[in-house]
């Protein structure tokens, strides 16, 4: 029996070493990182794995709230055809001095048809069409925020489905090992070799795992059902992922980052979109002082019996909007101060952006130097650890507890090394987040080589 334990420990130790080697030796795709396929829920997997970029591809096609975005801007585009148009001509039919014993008797009346046109002052239909070419400009930028944010959830999503099931990986790889070590402590237990403690302990390990993939399980049906909904499907779809961390490429410098954010942000460009607009508005408000004219023209019949009976009629109004100096006035400075307010927004907000990307490059590097500490110090020593104790109880020099106690140790330290993989894709969706657009990672010397 225990040599049988110590095999099984073994064969845990190559797969082990087995992984490793593939992680060191990266893919080949553009992460160079050890590849997994992830299955959004336990059992044979029923649909084609999806990469990352497949499945950003089909959520920025498919995703409803890209889908409203979209129609937005529709709208706004609509409406720009709507402004900087004249007024609707007018017509007017006037009677006057109709005899009320004779209302019907028009020919003893003075009848009049008038057509009339207003007319905004020179400058004024050209900035409004701007203004409203102004909005489109805007709503197009929060249609690059929805397809940021959606792209940005989705790869949280593809990332929390490939890190449980690696996790479930884990767990499936050393279940076998930790029920071996239940049933060989309950053989020693019975012929009274070792204590009751001694099964208990291995019961225990056996319950931690199945404690883990209660958790994995959870991670990964949150995970599935979350990428449905980005991706606009019944929660319940099957998913597939396949895909690799990226912990082996460089990340750029924090100045490139901060360059790539002031012309990508969604949110900056949008905010500078909506400076603009307010400098347009303000240079309509100063078309206040232009006067608007109205020019009508009409035809004229008088009672029967005048000379003459035929005339015609023209007439022309101007606005005087120096009479009104209070109003204006108080329009323009509206204007003037909201041009401040909006410009000092687009200050704010690019300050703003170089500390959430310092942030989220600081978070970034973080966890890719842990992801690697554990890759290259922790886990090598824990299976140094699980391989020396499987040697020492073959040789009885060591009993159970102790074995077990390494497997575990194993355990905690390969999941300890997936989380901060997971730890490193979350905190490269933000630095995507705060950047505004795909970050472009570098390979690492190892790698070219």
């Amino acid at each position: 029996m225990k040599t049988q334990f110590g095999v099984l420990c073994a064969v845990a130790l190559i797969a082990l070493a087995g992984e490793r080697s593939v992680y060191s030796q990266g893919g080949a795709g553009p992460l160079a990182f050890g590849n997994f396929s992830v299955v959004g829920q336990s059992g044979a997997p029923a649909t084609p794995a999806l990469t990352l970029d497949e499945i950003e591809r089909i959520a920025l096609a498919e995703n409803p709230e890209i889908h409203v975005a979209v129609r937005r801007v529709a709208m706004a585009e609509a409406h720009v055809p709507t402004t900087g148009r004249r007024d609707d001509p007018q017509f007017m039919l006037r009677n006057w001095q109709v005899p009320l014993s004779k209302p019907w008797d028009l020919n003893a009346a003075q009848n009049m048809l008038m057509l009339s046109q207003s007319l905004p002052g020179p400058g004024k239909r050209d900035l409004q069409s701007s203004v409203a070419q102004a909005d489109v400009a805007v709503v197009k930028e929060q249609l690059e925020q929805a397809r940021l944010r959606v792209r940005v959830e989705a790869r949280k999503a593809f990332f929390d489905l490939l890190l449980a099931q690696e996790e479930m990986r884990i767990h499936d790889q050393h279940v076998g090992i930790a029920r071996q070590a239940v049933e060989a402590a309950r053989i020693k237990y019975t012929v009274g070799k070792v204590p009751q403690q001694d099964v208990l302990k291995a019961q225990l390990a056996v319950t931690r795992l199945e404690e883990h993939m209660i958790r994995f399980e959870r991670d990964a049906e949150v995970a599935r059902v979350r990428m449905n909904t980005l991706l606009g499907r019944d929660a319940e779809t099957p998913v597939r992922v396949q895909g690799d961390f990226g912990i082996n490429l460089d990340l750029p410098a924090k100045s490139e980052l901060e360059q790539v954010a002031f012309r990508s942000r969604p949110d900056l460009l949008e905010a500078q979109a909506v400076a603009e607009k307010s400098r347009k508005e303000q240079a309509l408000a100063g078309k206040a002082y232009v006067p608007d004219f109205s020019v009508a023209g009409g035809y004229m019949l008088m009672p029967t019996g005048s000379d003459p009976r035929n005339n015609y009629m023209f007439e022309g109004s101007v606005t005087l909007p120096w009479l009104n100096r209070r109003k204006h006035d108080a329009e323009i400075n509206e204007a003037a101060v909201k041009v401040t307010e909006q410009d000092a927004e687009v200050a704010a907000m690019r300050n703003a952006a170089a500390g959430q990307v310092g942030e989220a490059l600081a978070g970034a590097r973080s966890a890719q130097r842990l992801a690697r500490m554990y890759h290259d110090s922790l886990e090598p020593q824990a299976e140094s650890t699980l391989h020396a104790a499987v040697i020492a109880y073959e040789n009885n020099q060591t009993d159970l507890l102790d074995l077990i106690d390494s497997q575990m140790a194993v355990i905690d330290v390969n999941l300890a090394w997936l989380q901060s993989m997971g730890e490193f894709a979350a905190s490269m969706s933000e630095l995507e987040l705060a950047v505004g657009a795909p970050v472009e990672q570098k390979a690492t010397p190892e790698e070219k080589q």
